[in-house]
């Protein structure tokens, strides 16, 4: 008679700890298992009347054993699938036994996480929902897995369980520092976190660092997602694999979604923000980050989710839509990183199971003084793991084409912002922060060998060297850095006044000495536009006329600059306000014919940009100087050379005026005569100019100037640029 069967024997104080959810391996109790007369089931249900153990044979009373433990003693040899039976009162519901399944993170991935190498992280760590066969049926349920090494015992707790956690506690997986259950009857949709009892015995919730998901902010639970978006972008992504993103032409930009135009959410901007860029012929999207945080005016750059998308905008799924959209439209997309910093949400990952975990614990270094976050712990294997396996999260589940890694200065130096006592140096007594340095070599290196074509890019503000050389050689292994020198001394050549500027002819003209020291992309970015800096256009001296031709002389220049490009939202047509996140640009300026000009200029700009491979050529082979010395006349002229796809030399050729008045019969040195045309001036009346432009064929003659053998008579407008190109 089963009446007659003895369970394996628990000592109370385990059956105590099992029925608080507090065990740290609850599995070796729970569930079925072997014995010598027969297989015991164990199962929490606490408050309940009755529990029965449903076999393919048959039902199987249990007995309450102790703190919400009910046990059953099946007459067996062997362990069968099953289900419990369990009475509340007059409701009788069928559930099945979380502590049935083995584990689901297996010896490798194991292996792997501990050795700070799993580089599909995602897939393994969080909650995956899964399926499984068995004699009573098929299962679905969700895997949560989490690293918290120093927890005494971590549960899950969710929507699924009224936010009890009592009955869900998750097995401990050894040294590794992993914790697993699988939980059945639970999909898509769900929302969580982990409840993890620390050290110290104390209890706390903490939102999954691993999930894809997450609530709409303020709320702050994971939630349960899976992938569902089928991708229509195959075309884009084999011709991305061949393609050398650093030589071709790159024209980015700079978005933050919430304020392009509010309330789009990402398939609202797959509907208007692919045509206008399409029409605007920018090359690439650069998103501000859209990594899940918390408070919005952070504009996504205080991360508490690194894996999942925000919400605000919609499902991760609604994210693949947008990028597949942007990739069919021929448009790349690449999105900030910041893997700097985190802030101290008691809720995310800070002090993550009660322990500096993620954060550096030493609090000369932990800390970020400007800030007032943590500093990821970059020595720790798993956590250089974390963030490795983040970046190709990205690039490999979104198809994101590149990704810009905000703040990298403050990872490169232990006395980032700190005071004298405030930072402690590196093993050999420098201020370098060589783990730092170690995990950007890696994530770089990885994301490179991993998705070819795409673009690793450091928003790094210093001179340390070799910031787009390769790692095997000793660089960070970046493909492209902004160059803040370029956009920090153009912007103050351009705040003086006109009569001024020739006192300050150094600054516009010192970015070329080192301009082919690194790959760089040149950034007007939102950086400039906010915190009381005004936008580009405010920067600008004199009239409202004369501070649109600014812009527009600003932008043919850093257009023909060597480097890439980016610009943020707004400044293409010379948003006047500074840039506010709370509101939508300010889109009724583009029915102003003065701002419209602008933008169509931008337009322009991108299109013979995009044409024109005398403009990609970014080493030092690509760029002449014709006449860099004459800042009495706030006059620059140079070369652009490159090679076009079947090896033909191409040659264009940049003359900006930053004086407030045209130069009319000015003459300029040219490489060769002949017939020449201009192909950009941005006085032009289409671009809202007066109109000081160079109508029909130019001849070249043959009058040495400025060094060079030929040379041409050119009318160059007031706060203007222009281009020329030789007639083949």
């Amino acid at each position: 008679m089963e009446s007659d069967l003895s369970p394996i024997p628990v000592p109370p104080d385990v059956l105590d700890a099992i029925g608080a959810g507090a065990h740290y391996s609850p599995h070796s109790v729970l569930g079925a298992h072997l014995g010598e007369s027969g297989v015991t089931v164990r199962t929490v249900h606490h408050l309940a009347d009755a529990v029965e153990i449903v076999t393919a044979t048959g039902a199987h009373p249990a007995v309450h054993e102790r703190g919400g433990v009910w046990t059953a003693v099946l007459p067996l040899d062997e362990i069968p699938d099953y289900r419990v039976r369990v009475t509340y009162g007059d409701q009788i519901t069928t559930l099945d036994d979380p502590y049935r399944f083995l584990p689901t993170l297996g010896e490798m991935d194991i292996y792997l996480i501990t050795e700070g190498r799993h580089e599909q992280l995602w897939k393994v760590l969080g909650a995956h929902v899964k399926h499984y066969e068995g004699e009573m049926g098929e299962v679905e349920g969700v895997a949560f897995a989490v690293w918290a090494p120093n927890a005494r015992a971590v549960r899950v707790v969710g929507d699924f369980n009224y936010w009890d956690g009592t009955g869900s506690a998750m097995r401990s997986l050894g040294s590794s520092g992993l914790w697993e259950l699988f939980i059945p009857g639970v999909g898509v949709g769900a929302r969580y976190k982990f409840e993890i009892q620390g050290p110290g015995g104390t209890w706390f919730q903490k939102a999954d660092p691993l999930a894809r998901a997450t609530e709409i902010p303020p709320a702050t639970a994971s939630v349960v997602t899976d992938l569902f978006h089928e991708w229509t972008d195959d075309e884009w992504m084999a011709a991305r694999r061949a393609r050398n993103p650093h030589v071709g032409p790159m024209s980015v930009y700079e978005l933050h979604a919430g304020s392009w135009k509010q309330g789009l959410g990402y398939r609202g901007l797959a509907d208007e923000l692919v045509p206008y860029l399409k029409d605007m012929g920018f090359t690439h999207v650069e998103f501000m980050p859209l990594a899940e945080h918390p408070f919005g005016p952070s504009w996504g750059y205080q991360v508490t989710s690194y894996y999942a998308p925000t919400s605000r905008f919609g499902t991760p799924d609604d994210f693949r839509y947008l990028v597949d959209a942007l990739h069919r439209a021929g448009i790349g997309v690449i999105l900030d990183w910041v893997p700097a910093h985190f802030p101290k949400d008691d809720w995310a990952l800070a002090r993550f199971d009660g322990t500096p975990l993620y954060e550096d614990p030493d609090p000369l270094r932990g800390e970020h003084p400007d800030w007032g976050t943590y500093v990821f712990n970059f020595g720790r294997r798993e956590v250089r793991n974390f963030l490795v396996a983040n970046a190709l999260y990205w690039l490999e589940e979104f198809h994101i084409d590149g990704l810009r890694v905000d703040a990298v200065a403050s990872m490169l130096y232990l006395d980032y912002s700190r005071k004298d006592g405030q930072w402690r140096p590196n093993q050999y007594g420098g201020r370098e922060n060589l783990e730092a340095i170690e995990f950007i070599q890696e994530a770089n290196a990885t994301a490179y060998r991993l998705h070819p074509g795409i673009v690793m890019i450091a928003e790094e503000s210093t001179a340390w060297p070799g910031v787009t050389a390769p790692t095997s050689g000793g660089g960070l292994g970046f493909g492209l850095k902004w160059n803040m020198g370029w956009m920090n001394d153009t912007l103050r050549y351009l705040q003086e006044d006109p009569v001024n500027r020739r006192w300050h002819h150094g600054e516009l003209t010192f970015s070329l000495v080192y301009a082919f020291s690194e790959n760089y992309l040149l950034p007007l970015s939102h950086d400039e536009v906010v915190h009381g800096k005004g936008s580009i256009v405010s920067k600008m001296p004199g009239d409202d006329w004369q501070r649109l031709a600014g812009v527009r002389s600003l932008y043919a220049y850093q257009w023909s600059h060597p480097g890439k490009q980016l610009l943020f939202m707004g400044q293409e047509f010379a948003q006047g306000q500074e840039w506010n996140d709370s509101y939508s640009l300010d889109w009724w300026l583009t029915d102003d014919p003065r701002h419209a000009g602008v933008q169509r200029l931008v337009a322009a700009l991108n299109d013979i940009y995009v044409h024109e491979p005398a403009l990609w050529d970014d080493d030092y082979t690509g760029f002449e100087w014709i006449d860099a010395s004459d800042g009495d006349h706030n006059l620059i002229s140079y070369i652009r050379k490159g090679a076009s796809h079947d090896g033909e030399q191409r040659l264009l050729v940049c003359v900006s005026n930053f004086a407030g008045t045209p130069h009319e019969g000015l003459r300029v040195g040219l490489p060769f005569a002949g017939v020449w045309e201009e192909v950009l001036n941005t006085d032009a009346e289409e671009f809202a100019g007066s109109g000081v432009v160079n109508i029909g064929p130019i001849l070249a003659e043959e009058i040495p100037w400025n060094g060079r053998p030929a040379s041409v008579e050119l009318r160059v407008p007031p706060l203007g640029a222009l281009w020329l190109r030789p007639v083949r």
